[in-house]
């Protein structure tokens, strides 16, 4: 059986023997879509994480029997050819359910905190000026009694609850699905999240109903003093309305893990802000951990025994 991984870097330094040992595999740290349909046309498995597979790429695979997704989310792969052509299609779900909702609690917590001015302040010389052993001018906000609303209520959303809770927060949310199926917490209309949050955290895939869900209209809904994290996926929250909502003081700040295009370009409107100091951005890594990444690589693994 040959095994193709075509973005393997995305993988970094985690071991894929368990997947070697099931047989003859290639791996690749990135392709072209040209690339691509080139090293997959001897393969019976391909492994992929962003590469694209449409119908070019099927034509270009007539051995082709599975399809692993190195994650969660499928939107890369048309899952329709794939059926027609008999492909199956696997992919690997809550393998990073804790270490997204980690790094989706270091944004809630950095930005609630100040963390990064504060760390300026000492840092610049100023707090060793300052006339008193504290900075005055710039309290924080206790989190307990606030409002934590979750956009898409799956694993890793009542995780953030969880911790949520644990900070003695009340915690609603939003069922991007339309089915409620989380009964621990209230389940409420998108205005009224918007409305009643003081944190949002957008945990929901990317599709129809979910596609530019949050824009400059919803922002307005929102309380000035609101935090908005998306680690779910780009393009939920419309990027060129936050930008403009946080430079109009419209919610208090932002974090973000994911973007509508990756890597983020340097000429988008997230780079180029007034207020920098309200937004915070990491680099799609909260599925990274080196825990999360072994469990991935176990998964696939898996996928690839249970065959097609």
């Amino acid at each position: 059986m040959k095994i193709v991984f075509l973005d393997a870097i995305s993988m970094g330094d985690v071991s894929l023997e368990e997947i070697a040992a099931l047989g003859e595999l290639t791996c690749y740290p990135s392709s072209t879509a040209e690339q691509a349909r080139e090293r997959v046309k001897d393969a019976d498995v391909a492994l992929l994480n962003k590469v694209v597979v449409d119908q070019a790429f099927l034509d270009a695979a007539p051995k082709l029997k599975l399809v692993c997704e190195a994650g969660t989310g499928i939107n890369n792969i048309n899952v329709p050819l794939c059926d027609a052509r008999g492909v199956a299609v696997r992919n690997v779900a809550a393998y990073s359910t804790d270490s997204v909702a980690q790094i989706a609690w270091m944004h809630i917590l950095n930005l609630s905190s100040r963390a990064f001015h504060y760390q300026e302040f000492v840092r610049s010389g100023a707090y060793s000026k300052n006339p008193v052993h504290v900075d005055y001018a710039h309290p924080f906000t206790e989190l307990s009694s606030k409002t934590l609303g979750i956009v898409g209520m799956g694993a890793i959303g009542q995780k953030v609850a969880s911790i949520g809770k644990a900070f003695g927060m009340d915690v609603i949310y939003f069922s991007t699905s339309g089915t409620s199926h989380c009964k621990e917490y209230p389940s409420v209309s998108l205005q009224e999240l918007l409305e009643r949050s003081d944190v949002i955290s957008i945990h929901a895939p990317y599709n129809e109903r979910t596609a530019g869900l949050i824009g400059y209209e919803q922002f307005k809904e929102m309380k000035p003093t609101a935090i908005l994290v998306n680690t779910g996926r780009g393009g939920i929250a419309v990027e060129a309305d936050l930008a403009r909502a946080l430079d109009e003081g419209l919610i208090a700040g932002a974090g973000l893990d994911v973007y509508v295009k990756e890597p983020l370009p340097s000429d988008s409107p997230l780079m180029h802000l007034q207020h920098p100091e309200r937004l915070l951005l990491s680099p799609h890594i909260a599925w990274y951990s080196r825990e999360a990444r072994a469990r991935l690589a176990h998964e696939m693994a898996e996928n690839i025994k249970k065959g097609w």
